[in-house]
């Protein structure tokens, strides 16, 4: 559920020198990453909406986690893995809301199974009414808080990785 970093125009150039870079001397740019990260994991956590039951955001809020690569020049931050993706799942479904469905109706006119609806322990009826949940979204307004201050921070990193390099790696 991490977002996807943007690809701006000098980017791809400006992350090549870093990475090298990041080869030759101790860059600021992975610390200022993992603060920031840990800033945005922080706002996050505080933003999935939690319930009484057990299973509705509690414990996902335990498996979400930030991850700054060697470099410094990446960063994950949320659900990590595929085992927590799958056990995670309904986190989607509090972020984005659902649809739900009028058992009476099906978009078309098309024709509806006449099959009991069933998960195996709970009958539900051959066409049952699922409500719609509204959406409580937590991942985008976690960022949105943060954009400022981890911009801030992440281009002063830059700033003076550059600057450092050029002096140490120009002299030498």
């Amino acid at each position: 559920m991490a977002p996807r970093r943007s690809r701006l125009a000098g980017e791809f150039k400006l992350r090549k020198v870093l990475r090298n870079i990041h080869g030759q001397i101790d860059n600021e740019l992975k610390p200022a990453m993992q603060k920031a990260a840990d800033r945005i994991l922080e706002s996050m956590k505080e933003r999935v909406p939690r319930s009484d039951r057990a299973d509705a955001g509690g414990h996902a809020v335990d498996a979400l986690e930030a991850y700054v690569s060697k470099s410094g020049l990446d960063a994950q931050i949320g659900l990590r893995g595929l085992k927590d993706n799958r056990r995670y799942f309904y986190l989607k479904f509090l972020e984005y809301g659902t649809k739900g469905y009028t058992g009476g109706q099906r978009a078309g006119n098309r024709r509806q199974r006449d099959t009991n609806k069933t998960d195996g322990s709970h009958f539900f009826g051959k066409h049952p009414d699922i409500p719609a949940r509204p959406a409580h979204p937590w991942l985008r307004p976690a960022f949105d808080v943060n954009r400022e201050f981890v911009l801030a921070d992440i281009k002063a990193a830059v700033t003076s990785t550059l600057k450092r390099a050029s002096q140490e790696l120009g002299n030498g």
